[in-house]
């Protein structure tokens, strides 16, 4: 067991729905424009969801959040 996911129990409750379908779609290569149109949002919202799962996760790279959600089960 890694150190993150000692650290992080329960993160998936941590994430909104919103948070995980926006963390899902971050795995693969698309823009946050692309995003945002599947989800019917703006830009600018997938851009805030985007900066409450980094805070949530402690990252600070889209990289990271991805690496994240692999650790936990989330995809």
């Amino acid at each position: 067991m890694s150190t993150l996911e000692l650290s992080r129990p329960g993160l998936s409750e941590q994430l909104t729905r919103r948070e995980r379908v926006v963390l899902s779609n971050l795995t693969e290569d698309v823009t946050l424009e692309e995003i945002a149109s599947r989800l019917f949002v703006t830009r600018n919202t997938v851009k805030s969801q985007v900066r409450s799962v980094y805070r949530k996760l402690g990252v600070s790279t889209r990289a990271d959040a991805v690496a994240c959600a692999h650790a936990f089960g989330l995809r």
